[in-house]
């Protein structure tokens, strides 16, 4: 089985390759954006399965994974993250994706998915969407509406107002608003600060 795996991080590259590598039977190339990904797929070869990074440079949410799945000619294409949530998982299967993994999944499960969404077979792990999504008991938490704890979430894994609006189907102007107010709630001198406080209390 030919796969292609797409994130920017090197370690969850190299771990994932060297454990499908392992296994057997697979062939694996890896990069490290949507636009080399996009560029590997155009290249006439027909990959079992390209599995996309939620986050990874150029993504912007599920308009990278559209993009993704125009361009591999019918073959399956599925998302990992480790931040994204049930909503998100489920919005990704209805735009087309093959499947959806949870970076927290131990690697044979994950080696097992990999197998299963390449033979053509929607995949998201049944322990993933009967979790229980909860905010923890943290006194910021108290101080943020749902929506500003949903933008604090974008500014902590580095999106920009324009990327969050996409991923929250909102107005950029929309987020900017957001990130004002609750930059003023919690104390934060600017973006780069809120995302601080956040990861500091704990909440992401």
């Amino acid at each position: 089985m030919r796969v292609l795996l797409a994130d920017d991080h090197d370690l969850v590259l190299e771990t994932l390759a060297s454990f499908l590598k392992a296994e057997g039977g697979f062939e694996v190339e890896t990069c490290g954006s949507l636009e080399a990904a996009c560029e590997k797929i155009g290249n006439d070869i027909a990959y079992d399965l390209v599995l996309l990074d939620y986050t990874m440079p150029g993504m912007n949410g599920l308009e990278g994974l559209k993009k993704a799945i125009a361009a591999s000619f019918g073959r399956p294409v599925a998302m990992m993250s480790g931040t994204a949530s049930k909503a998100i998982a489920q919005e990704a299967i209805d735009a087309g994706a093959i499947g959806f993994l949870p970076k927290t999944m131990a690697a044979k499960s994950m080696v097992n998915a990999v197998r299963f969404m390449a033979m053509g077979e929607t995949y998201i792990p049944l322990d993933f969407l009967n979790a229980v999504e909860e905010t923890p008991d943290i006194p910021l938490a108290r101080q943020l509406s749902e929506r500003e704890h949903q933008v604090l979430g974008g500014l902590c894994r580095g999106l920009s107002n324009k990327e969050i609006a996409r991923e929250l189907d909102l107005q950029e102007v929309t987020i900017k608003l957001h990130v004002k107010t609750l930059c003023r709630k919690i104390d934060a001198k600017n973006r780069t600060h809120a995302a601080m406080i956040g990861k500091e209390a704990g909440l992401f």
